[in-house]
């Protein structure tokens, strides 16, 4: 299905709705990127094409650090294009939790994000949240919170509950009012944007880094070296060719699977790092999880000691 590039204007003024709705969203300090029109992939250069100019002359700068509030930049692009609005959500203090809806083949009983949210909700004793609340075109839930203040949090993949994750540092949402082929991003639940519950908070935050055993040197090198195998691969994902991309990705995950075996990396931040690479080459939530899982457990059962790797 194509898009019409056509841009739709306020019938009660001249401005072009998704303008309306991106300055609406940057009068919240909520920084924003284009979209492509009718997708969730980002409209600026990847790195491998950066012409090294302008705001990246002195390197290449990616989406989340061109997002902005700047309501005169804001006008001048959407008002070029119907381009739909990515909201980065560590720039703006908030977390989202992303409830997704299983796939087709899922089988009929399988239960959506929003069920497994609503049985965490019960086994913590606690209400679901009311904030602001947005449907997803798949018929899926995104929940906005803000984030503690001096908390950092990064994005997870199924780490609260299948079906359930969470848009932080690193990530972006699509936001309402933007549209794909499968219909378009509407608020809800007009509430206010409600601060992370507790409860949720520690079930998100990272374990406490476990202290170095100075005994182990050999261990303090091997994670340094892990981490850097790790940014490169996600690098080479970033980079991959369209039609490679989820290929790529199982490669360059079976590639540091290792490290996780070893026990330089923790699987989490691995995970986490390669969910955040397929997304940004433009691969789904749900397709970016299952390979890293499988890649990973592949890497796993077949990985060789250190010592005669």
């Amino acid at each position: 299905m194509t898009h019409s590039t056509a841009i739709r204007r306020d019938p009660t003024g001249d401005r072009p709705l998704l303008l309306d709705a991106a300055l609406t969203f940057a009068g919240r300090g909520w920084p924003i990127f284009p979209l492509r029109p009718g997708s969730k992939a980002p409209a600026l250069h990847r790195q491998e094409r950066c012409p090294l100019t302008g705001v990246c002359g002195d390197g290449h700068v990616k989406w989340e650090q061109r997002a902005t509030t700047d309501q005169t930049a804001i006008a001048r692009c959407w008002s070029h294009k119907p381009y739909n609005i990515g909201l980065a959500t560590g720039p703006a203090g908030l977390i989202v939790v992303d409830l997704d809806m299983p796939k087709a083949n899922s089988g009929q009983d399988a239960p959506d994000g929003a069920h497994n949210l609503l049985a965490l909700c019960e086994r913590a004793g606690q209400a679901v949240p009311a904030t602001l609340t947005v449907r997803t075109p798949s018929g899926g839930t995104h929940l906005y919170f803000t984030a503690p203040d001096g908390i950092r949090l990064g994005n997870t993949a199924g780490k609260l509950a299948p079906l359930i994750d969470t848009r932080a540092h690193g990530g972006y949402v699509v936001a309402p009012g933007s549209t794909t082929a499968a219909g378009t991003y509407e608020i809800t639940d007009d509430s206010p944007v409600a601060e992370l519950p507790a409860w949720l908070l520690a079930l998100l935050r990272p374990p406490a880094p476990r202290p170095l055993c100075l005994r182990m040197p050999g261990a303090v090198r091997g994670g340094s070296a892990a981490r850097a195998a790790l940014g490169a691969e996600c690098d080479v994902v970033r980079q991959a060719p369209a039609k490679q991309a989820n290929n790529t990705l199982n490669r360059s995950a079976f590639k540091v699977g290792r490290f996780v075996a070893w026990g330089d990396l923790p699987r989490e931040e691995v995970e986490e790092a390669f969910q955040a690479a397929g997304e940004d080459r433009g691969l789904t939530v749900a397709e970016c999880r299952a390979t890293i899982r499988s890649a990973l457990d592949s890497s796993a059962r077949t990985v060789r000691a250190r010592e005669t790797a």
